[in-house]
């Protein structure tokens, strides 16, 4: 189970992903509602996502980025970019994340990059493998950040020392 992290404490940066617009059709007409995909993260490894759903749209919004403070996630970093190449799943979201050198920069689509770039991430290459439908990419997005691990952390798993991983 991974370690929770007080939001309170990081100075957070907030990004609207998605904002979409859906209607129920009832017996007195058509009722508007909003659901807005929030992303924050501190730009040092700590980063949540977040929908909220609402009449109003600052009110979706709002919503959103409490729920993004109470899933947050810590991403293991390799310096300016991450330590291998993964990809993350959910449902058809399919994201394959590949380190870069120095110089590179966040080479990603409008969804992935805002969550990469929230999270402290700056040499990067991403792709959405299958389904682009934001929700699906966030997500996927989430579980192949979370599914990132150092060398360190390995080590420390398999109580040996890094030298004896990469050897």
């Amino acid at each position: 189970m991974a370690k929770r992290i007080n939001a309170g404490e990081l100075q957070l940066q907030e990004q609207l992903v998605v904002l979409n617009r859906v209607s129920k059709t009832v017996k007195g007409g058509r009722i508007a509602r909003f659901a807005a995909i929030m992303v924050v993260g501190d730009g040092n490894g700590h980063v949540g996502f977040g929908l909220g759903k609402a009449a109003e749209v600052p009110d979706a919004i709002r919503k959103g980025i409490e729920d993004a403070k109470k899933n947050m996630i810590e991403v293991s970093l390799n310096g300016s970019t991450i330590p291998h190449e993964v990809i993350g799943e959910y449902g058809a979201g399919r994201v394959l994340l590949k380190p870069a050198g120095p110089g590179t920069g966040i080479i990603a689509g409008g969804t992935v990059r805002t969550i990469l770039a929230l999270a402290g991430i700056k040499n990067i290459r991403a792709k959405c493998l299958r389904s682009t439908n934001p929700t699906n990419v966030v997500k996927a997005t989430f579980e192949g950040l979370k599914a990132l691990r150092t060398a360190e952390e390995i080590a420390a798993l398999r109580g040996l020392s890094v030298e004896d991983i990469k050897a």
